[in-house]
């Protein structure tokens, strides 16, 4: 437990995070409606990362991984997804925006975790490359999972303060709906083609 590879897991994540991707979509769009909508997406995207984690230390991740088909689905879906949150932002007047609810902005970010394979082959592929070979491997790896998943509730904390101030307010979330819609269905049908 204690060879460990902090350091190199450490810039691996911080790597990952600085990387936009759907969950920084997601979270930024939320956070455009109000701090406490980005901070429900966020949390949302993190509860993914802790079923992703806990998949994959009882084994079920590993037996998702060795299927393309099934990694395929999971990718396709999550395209989809993408792009019906895209066309839903692009639909959306700022008034609505205020009123989405905060469980659709904590769904929101679950089920955009939760469809993102990159996710699942985080865990299997990844992590374990950064483990003690002589210590537990679940535990290491629901550790290094614990570790993932608060340095990605700081990194969405620092999105959501700096969106909600570029934002501005209710006056250019319209604006910003527009702008991360056509964000959503550009990753999304990135996603679903490279699925394909």
């Amino acid at each position: 437990m204690t060879d460990i590879r902090w350091l190199p897991f450490l810039g691996v994540v911080l790597l990952a995070y600085a990387i936009p991707g759907p969950d920084f979509a997601v979270v930024a769009r939320a956070a455009a409606s109000s701090r406490a909508a980005g901070w429900r997406a966020g949390l949302g995207a993190q509860t993914g990362l802790c079923v992703h984690m806990v998949a994959a230390v009882v084994g079920l991740s590993l037996l998702i991984s060795r299927s393309p088909t099934a990694l395929n689905i999971i990718q396709i879906l999550g395209g989809l997804y993408l792009v019906w949150l895209g066309i839903s932002a692009l639909r959306q007047t700022s008034s609505e925006g205020s009123a989405t609810s905060d469980v659709r902005w904590f769904r929101m970010g679950l089920v955009t975790n939760l469809l993102n394979p990159k996710a699942v082959l985080f865990f299997v592929a990844l992590l374990p490359q950064f483990v003690d070979a002589d210590g537990a491997l679940p535990l290491q790896i629901g550790l290094l999972g614990i570790v993932d998943v608060a340095i990605g509730l700081a990194v969405w904390a620092v999105v959501t303060a700096a969106v909600g101030r570029l934002a501005g307010g209710s006056s250019n979330s319209t604006s910003w709906n527009r702008a991360i819609g056509v964000l959503f269905i550009g990753i999304g049908v990135a996603l679903a083609i490279e699925a394909v």
